[in-house]
């Protein structure tokens, strides 16, 4: 498999060793095997059955997702949008080694769902690495509504401050100066304004 060695994969077998470490010398079995297969068939067949496990469905779909196996898009999607982060990061990290076009265009809509900004920090990472078109427009949308000073989810607007600085894109110069004065996001949007300075 050449994921194997791939560190955000090990990463998550272990996390995953660790959640299925109570349960059945089945469950134990039928996670070796699934760590240790090649076939994409099998492993589609894993992500679409019906009463498998989550932690199951998670491999099968990273597996899938960074060999380029457009059929994970739908579950690595949902799990981006778990409540769990550790799940969301390998989820992020497939999906950006998918190469899916739907990709940016879904981080989008759960980025800028203010219904569950909670777990929106790993969408945004997401669209800043992409560099999509919808990138920038959804990171200026989701960095306007985290403005007010005590908003709790202001380290999803940091990952907007720090993303938008990253892409360079004039049009974030706006939302980034309206970041100044805030107390937690000022200094990453001064960082930021000189980066756009520097790239035009």
């Amino acid at each position: 498999m050449e994921y194997a060695e791939d560190p955000e994969f090990c990463s998550m077998i272990d996390r995953l060793r660790g959640e299925i470490g109570n349960d059945s010398g089945e469950a134990t079995a039928a996670f070796t095997r699934l760590t240790e297969t090649t076939d994409p068939e099998e492993l589609h067949q894993v992500l679409t059955a019906p009463g498998q496990p989550l932690w199951a469905r998670e491999i099968a779909a990273y597996a899938l997702g960074v060999t380029g196996d457009r059929r994970a898009f739908e579950a690595l999607v949902l799990l981006l949008n778990h409540r769990d982060p550790e799940r969301c990061v390998t989820a992020a990290h497939a999906l950006t080694r998918l190469g899916d076009p739907r990709t940016a265009r879904a981080a989008a809509a759960l980025a800028t769902n203010e219904l569950r900004v909670a777990y929106a920090l790993l969408p945004v990472r997401l669209l800043a690495a992409l560099r999509a078109p919808e990138s920038v427009p959804a990171l200026i949308t989701v960095l306007e509504r985290r403005l007010p000073a005590d908003d709790p989810h202001w380290r999803v607007g940091l990952a907007c401050v720090e993303g938008l600085g990253a892409l360079g894109d004039p049009r974030a110069r706006p939302a980034l100066e309206a970041a100044l004065p805030h107390p937690r996001l000022g200094a990453a949007a001064r960082a930021s304004l000189s980066r756009l300075a520097t790239a035009h």
